[in-house]
C-alpha cells in the first residue's frame, strides 16, 4: 500500500484477481474511490448515484464541478437504467459497445444519478469498456460507476497503475493493477443526446471518426454532423477544455527537429542527431502504436526535461487515431491561465 505525507488514506495496490475484483467491487459499494484499468486510460471510479462518492472524484482530482462525468456500465442494457437510447445511439452502441466510445445520450426522469455527475445537464455522458477486468469489476458492483482519467486535473492521463499512484496515492482508496492499457488515448465522445440532430464528434478519441461514420453509412444513419454543442458555455462531455493533459515542461507542436535545450517527441524517422532526452511514438509511423504510447513518452520526457523544460513533438497525420494524438498533445500545449482544468 502506498501513503501520501498528511493523507488520511492509505492507497491498496489491488491484484488483478478474483480476490483484487471483489475488494474493488466491495470499495465501490461502500462509496469509496477505486482507480480501474479499462482499454483506453485508468479511470478513477465512484458510485454514480452517491453525491459524497462523486463528490470525492472531484476532490481527488481537483477538477472542476461544471465538468460532467461519464457512467460505465458493464453492458448497454445495464446503461438503460439511466439513459434513453435513440436509434442512431442503439445502433453504434451495437455496434462499438464494449469499446472505446462514449455516447451522450438522454438521462431518463428519476434516474438515480448525482447531479454532480451529469453538472446539471439534461443528457448523461455513457460508456461499456472492453477491458475484462473493468466490466467484471462494473458487474460485481451492480451500479453505475462514473470515471474520470485518474490524475490529478488537466495532468497527463495515467495508462498503468504506477502513473495512477505517482498522482493520487493517498487521495483514493485502491488502484486495480491490470497492466498497460492497450489503446493509451480515452474513448472517443459522441452526442446523440438530440434525435432530431445528427451525431457530432465532441471528442476524438481512440474509436476513429472512419469507424464511426462507416458504420453509419452502412445502416443509412444520419451522417455525423459538424462542432459541437454546449450549455450555456459550459462543456457537455469531459475533455473538451482547451488545456488539459498538460505536462509540466512546455510542449512545442509540429516540430521538424529539438532545439537546444529541447526533449524530443518523434513520430516516425527521428532527425539526427539527437543529443537530448528523446522518445518515438512509432518509429514506422504506426498510428495505433503511437497512441497507446503518447501518455507513457509524455510523462516520461516530462521527468526528463525537468523544472522549467521543454518538449518538441513531431508532426503527426490528422487522419485516423492521429486525430486523437493531436487533440491531446494541442490539449497539452494549450496556455495554462486557468487552474485545475480537466
Amino acid at each position: 500500500m502506498t501513503t501520501a505525507p498528511d493523507s488520511p488514506h492509505r492507497t491498496e495496490r489491488l491484484a488483478p484477481d478474483a480476490a483484487g475484483i471483489a475488494r474493488a467491487a466491495a470499495l465501490l459499494r461502500a462509496g469509496a474511490l477505486v482507480s480501474l484499468p479499462t482499454e483506453t486510460v485508468y479511470g478513477l471510479a465512484a458510485d454514480a448515484g452517491s453525491d459524497r462518492a462523486v463528490a470525492a472524484i472531484y476532490a481527488a482530482k481537483g477538477r472542476p464541478r461544471f465538468n460532467p462525468l461519464i457512467v460505465h456500465f458493464d453492458s448497454a442494457a445495464a446503461a438503460e437504467s439511466i439513459a434513453e437510447l435513440p436509434p442512431v445511439a442503439r445502433l453504434l452502441a451495437e455496434r462499438f459497445w464494449p469499446g472505446p466510445l462514449t455516447l451522450v445520450l438522454p438521462k431518463r426522469p428519476g434516474a438515480p444519478l448525482s447531479e454532480l455527475v451529469t453538472a446539471g445537464l439534461p443528457s448523461v455522458a455513457v460508456r461499456v469498456p472492453a477491458h475484462p477486468l473493468a466490466a467484471r469489476v462494473l458487474a460485481a458492483a451492480g451500479r453505475g460507476i462514473a470515471a474520470p482519467s485518474a490524475n490529478p486535473s488537466g495532468r497527463i492521463s495515467p495508462t498503468t497503475a504506477v502513473h495512477v499512484l505517482d498522482g493520487l496515492a493517498g487521495r483514493i482508496a485502491a488502484v486495480l493493477d491490470g497492466g498497460a492499457c492497450p489503446v493509451g488515448v480515452e474513448s472517443t465522445i459522441v452526442d446523440v443526446s438530440d434525435p432530431a440532430l445528427p451525431p457530432v464528434i465532441l471528442r476524438e478519441g481512440g474509436l476513429s471518426r472512419e469507424e464511426i461514420a462507416s458504420a453509419l453509412a452502412a445502416a443509412g444513419a444520419p451522417a455525423l454532423g459538424v462542432g459541437g454543442r454546449e450549455s450555456a458555455g459550459a462543456p457537455v462531455a469531459p475533455g473538451q477544455l482547451a488545456s488539459h493533459y498538460a505536462p509540466a515542461a512546455a510542449l512545442r507542436l509540429n516540430a521538424e527537429a529539438p532545439a537546444a535545450g529541447e526533449a524530443w517527441l518523434g513520430f516516425g524517422p527521428d532527425p539526427a542527431p539527437l543529443t537530448g532526452p528523446a522518445l518515438n511514438l512509432s518509429p514506422s509511423g504506426d498510428l495505433t502504436e503511437a497512441a497507446a504510447n503518447l501518455f507513457s513518452y509524455m510523462r516520461r520526457l516530462d521527468a526528463a526535461a525537468g523544472p522549467g523544460g521543454r518538449i518538441a513533438a513531431a508532426p503527426v497525420p490528422e487522419t485516423g487515431l492521429g486525430r486523437a494524438i493531436n487533440d491531446r498533445l494541442r490539449r497539452a500545449a494549450a496556455p495554462r491561465d486557468t487552474p485545475g482544468q480537466g
